[in-house]
């Protein structure tokens, strides 16, 4: 569950990217990203956890200071026991801004899951600090996780996996590379386990910036899709059997390119401003 906050104190945005951001040309995601931390007095913290890349953390310290942030530092976090070390803890309390990288999100969650640096984030997230990730680092922010599951466009029992996120929202479920992995039929799978949850399907270089009142902009060259059951009439999901075909009546899917928004608290999707 997200943090509950103080009153009085605005929180931070999230900002789930699909997965291969631009990183050298006009990188507008990860600069819209810098702006929102504070420009050149941004700090941002780093989390490569996801990655089995050792230089995946020194790569995104060199690209935000090649925008202009002094102040990057990655977590090196690849044991639970890196995840409740008082100095992460203390560096991260100093960031306007923590970016956590794609890679393998079951890692993300199993090395993170219930430590203080988990905790941690969600606390500084719902007190200012703005929280990005990328790939597996996007599909670990919600409450539920995506870890795994079927491509294609077919909704079927037993075609997604769940595992517990990062809690730092619990309206949505997100899942990543959407339209270049053909990940709309686990996503439909995983809103008919849960209609109470809004599927967010982001395609690469792209990403949804969510402000603290629940209303979302997308940015990137892709779209997002969002699947909304709050209309649902009818779901097969209760009765069907492994790898059946569902049956979902009343969905409303919404396609979202640049400048596009929508409100996670109303449903309403807007145009370009």
């Amino acid at each position: 569950m997200p943090s509950p906050g103080t009153e009085g104190v605005e929180r931070g945005y999230v900002i789930p990217i699909g997965g291969a951001e631009d990183k050298l040309k006009d990188q507008s995601i990860l600069n819209r990203f810098v702006e929102l931390c504070g420009g050149e007095k941004a700090r941002i913290t780093v989390i490569p956890t996801a990655s089995a890349l050792e230089d995946t953390g020194d790569n995104y310290i060199r690209i935000f200071n090649d925008l202009g942030v002094k102040e990057v530092i990655s977590l090196p976090i690849v044991e639970r026991e890196d995840a409740q070390s008082e100095q992460h803890l203390a560096e991260l309390e100093q960031s306007t801004g923590i970016f956590i990288t794609g890679g393998n999100q079951l890692r993300l969650s199993t090395i993170l899951g219930g430590t203080p640096v988990s905790k941690a984030i969600r606390r500084l997230n719902a007190h200012g600090t703005h929280v990005a990730g990328t790939s597996a680092g996007a599909a670990i922010m919600p409450e539920h996780m995506i870890s795994g599951g079927e491509s294609g466009g077919t909704p079927k029992q037993g075609a997604v996996s769940l595992s517990p996120g990062l809690g730092l929202t619990n309206k949505l479920v997100i899942d990543q590379h959407f339209r270049q992995r053909d990940r709309l039929g686990r996503l439909m799978s995983a809103i008919a386990y849960n209609p109470f949850l809004i599927g967010l399907g982001i395609d690469e270089d792209t990403a949804v910036f969510i402000n603290p009142e629940g209303v979302l902009e997308v940015e990137g060259k892709g779209a997002i899709t969002i699947i909304d059951p709050s209309e649902l009439k009818y779901s097969s999901m209760h009765n069907a059997r492994e790898g059946d075909t569902i049956s979902l009546i009343g969905m409303r899917v919404h396609v979202l390119a640049k400048g596009c928004g929508y409100s996670i608290e109303t449903g309403e999707a807007h145009f370009p401003k």
